[in-house]
């Protein structure tokens, strides 16, 4: 069904669906903007969801309702955006502090437009559509009598999918200037009920851990202060029903477009009336704004599953590869690639490489990148950063030489960047220390040995694309990792004034994205990877940029199981970059046998990450074999639907599915074997009832209806004998 938006001019509502998703909104007698639904598809609108009006002591009432009147307060509606200080006690969505030194804010509705598409975000990453129709948005106008300014709230729906776009705009309209001390993307408030807390946490190498947790009164913020989306904490949350599961309940998640310091709040009142917001981080921002001048924010992500966390998951799945990676890579075949890195670290040659290469090609893989140490004079990670040119000692015949040879095996050919830091051994350093974002008054701390240059600056920018193009432009490249080792701290910048400082985190963001827009927009033929110490930065606003992410630098499939189901919740797996490397591993020191290690892998876009010269034939022949079976199933793995079955984070077996219309790939996995362990079995989801399947694994096979496997479920036998172990199933229709 196609998005539709419907103005109720008598009941002064706002309705915006399509066939799996309803968003109401009223403007009441007083023009306050309230929230009255945000769930599974309704066909009508009334007044049956309108909050209604009666006393509540200690609550306080606007001054136009009149001295005996008081049924009516700001602090108990269900509001669609907050004012602040203005009688509403919760979080408040916006905080602005005008000449005077007021933070007083009270917006009321004034007008709205409908039309065709999307609203266009100028400077920001956001979902976009290739055809109008594709999309209806609604543009509600707000406006604060006493302060001049208007609050533009963006919503758009989109066919088929039941996810709402949200943003906003403010405009200072008056004659004075102002100062934006918090300013929220999109403020929920959520109906009375019992709900659960679903987030993504972590650390380096342990990204995007599951946490679920029920909501208690009172406020929890969870955030970044890190100037990206961070390892610690991913733009996400989902507010799930209390007996919500994978496959059964109500889930509504929250995805912030965005790749810089963030914060989500959510806040249960003593009414158990819940408020979801998501933003920007407020801690430190300021923005001074003009008359005439406007702030936007990024958009977040609104979607709606009463499919479980699962269906949640799918929603995201489907909606990115439409709406938010570049259309093409929707389904693109990524090459199966091998990465250097953990296979030579810095200490590579030639030599070395062209043995990588050779032995790459023997075993089928497609496409060879080289990362750190190619330029400068960059042999360990205290120097060169920001030198991005050749180092032609380590490299004496040059890049272009490496090129065309694997390319004249057929391969393609990859290289790594990292273009937002600056070492102080450099060239650039000695020649622009002012380019590093800090105060120059005060101690700059270093990490990874290195600094963050300041991208808000248009000459820093300019300095490094023309750095970045003359590589690009003189050599043949397939591939570009891109790649941020630190986090930003003394977030100052010696461009701005000083009135200005607290917007120097958020000018960072928008010049990092006008850089990635100008260089991804030149060379559109170049398929770029996001990275950030791994998933550091694995946000939807770098898949816009770049269509797939380097899930974390712990490549250990133990670990991995729970990296990669965690992503799963929030991205396609066509986003996700997963390799085999080495055993024992580099992060973990565990020790895994090398076909369970690609077991893990396939669910990513595969690669390798080890130094395949230094193996035995037997690894090899596996090698070979992994290959082949990726490039079997490549497009059913990167575009079909994943799944998860059985969760890492809850027991000692973990399973999932990738299936589409004709063919399932079942995955199960035991962490640890155990003597007189139970006789598990498994059961996959959304196999055809109708429909006879052959079943294939590990020498054996069978064949069964859908409904037989999906109630019956497959029993793992025989059983799995060793720790770390894996079985795969391939599920054919006949």
């Amino acid at each position: 069904m196609v998005a539709k938006i419907i103005y109720d001019e008598n009941l002064k509502m706002f309705h915006l669906s399509n066939d799996k998703i309803s968003y109401i909104m009223h403007v009441d007698h007083h023009n306050v903007l309230t929230h009255i639904y945000m769930g599974g598809k309704v066909r009508n609108l009334s007044t049956l969801g309108i909050y209604p009006k009666f006393n509540r002591d200690f609550e306080v009432n606007p001054e136009e309702v009149g001295l005996d009147y008081r049924q009516f307060s700001l602090g108990i509606l269900p509001l669609e955006y907050s004012g602040n200080n203005s009688g509403d006690f919760r979080e408040p969505s916006l905080i602005i502090r005008d000449q005077e030194g007021s933070t007083v804010n009270d917006f009321r509705y004034i007008d709205h437009e409908i039309f065709d598409g999307v609203s266009q975000i100028d400077g920001l990453p956001s979902s976009y559509v290739e055809a109008q129709d594709e999309a209806k948005t609604l543009r509600l106008y707000l406006f604060d009598e006493a302060l001049q300014h208007e609050l533009v709230l963006n919503y758009t729906v989109f066919n088929n999918q039941p996810v709402i776009a949200r943003s906003a705009k403010l405009i200072n309209k008056s004659d004075q200037k102002s100062v934006i001390y918090k300013i929220a993307s999109a403020s929920v408030d959520v109906e009375p009920g019992d709900y659960d807390l679903l987030q993504l946490n972590g650390s380096w190498a342990r990204e995007r851990m599951v946490e679920r947790e029920a909501i208690h009164t009172g406020i929890k913020k969870l955030d970044s202060k890190r100037g990206s989306s961070s390892h610690h904490q991913n733009p996400f949350i989902a507010i799930l029903d209390k007996h919500t599961t994978e496959f059964r309940g109500k889930a509504v998640g929250y995805q912030l477009v965005y790749s810089g310091s963030h914060e989500m709040t959510v806040e249960k009142d003593p009414y158990q009336n819940l408020r979801v917001q998501l933003g920007i981080q407020s801690t430190g921002f300021e923005w001074n704004l003009s008359p005439e001048e406007s702030f936007q924010t990024p958009e977040v992500l609104i979607a709606f599953s009463n499919q479980g966390i699962n269906g949640l998951s799918q929603s995201y799945h489907d909606f990115i590869k439409q709406h938010i990676i570049p259309r093409k890579y929707a389904e693109f075949e990524r090459p199966v690639l091998i990465n250097n890195w953990e296979a030579t670290y810095f200490d590579f040659t030639e030599e070395k490489v062209f043995d990588l290469v050779d032995k790459a090609n023997e075993l089928g893989i497609e496409l060879f990148v080289l990362d750190d140490g190619w330029f400068g004079k960059r042999d360990d990670d205290f120097s060169s950063l920001g030198d991005w040119f050749e180092y032609h000692e380590k490299i004496p015949n040059g890049l272009k030489n490496i090129a065309d040879y694997v390319h004249d095996k057929g391969m393609k050919f990859g290289l790594w960047f990292e273009p937002e830091m600056i070492s102080e051994e450099s060239e650039l350093y000695k020649n622009h220390p002012d380019w590093v974002l800090h105060d120059v008054n005060k101690r700059a701390s270093r990490g990874r040995s290195q600094y963050v240059l300041d991208m808000g600056r248009q000459e820093v920018r300019e300095n490094i694309y023309t750095q970045m193009i003359e590589i690009l432009d003189s050599i043949d490249i397939d591939y570009v990792k891109w790649d941020m080792n630190r986090n930003i701290s003394e977030t100052y910048s010696a461009a701005l004034e000083d009135n200005k400082s607290g917007e120097a985190n958020h000018r960072y963001i928008l010049g990092l994205y006008d850089l990635l827009d100008r260089i991804t927009s030149r060379y559109d033929n170049i398929l770029f990877e996001s990275c950030s110490g791994g998933g550091g930065r694995f946000d939807l606003g770098m898949l816009q940029y770049m269509p797939q992410v380097w899930t974390s630098d712990n490549t250990d499939p133990i670990a991995r199981l729970k990296i990669q189901y965690g992503t799963s919740m929030i991205a396609p797996i066509n986003t996700m970059g997963a390799h085999v490397s080495a055993s024992p591993n580099h992060q973990t020191g565990r020790t895994t046998s090398i076909d369970f290690r690609a077991a893990v892998a396939y669910a990513g876009v595969y690669g390798y990450e080890l130094d395949i010269t230094s193996l035995n034939e037997d690894e090899l022949a596996s090698i070979a074999q992994q290959v082949r079976f990726y490039k079997e199933n490549r497009a059913l793995i990167q575009t079909g639907t994943f799944t998860r079955l059985m969760s890492p984070f809850e027991g000692n077996q973990v399973a999932w599915s990738i299936h589409n219309d004709n063919k399932m790939l079942l995955f199960y996995f035991e962490v640890l074997n155990e003597a007189s362990k139970p006789l598990h079995k498994i059961k996959p989801m959304y196999l055809d009832p109708d429909v006879k399947y052959l079943v294939k694994y590990e020498g054996s096979e069978f064949e069964a209806y859908g409904d037989e496997l999906m109630n019956l479920g497959i029993y793992i036998y025989p059983q799995l004998k060793n720790d770390f172990s894996a079985r795969i199933f391939e599920i054919t229709a006949i």
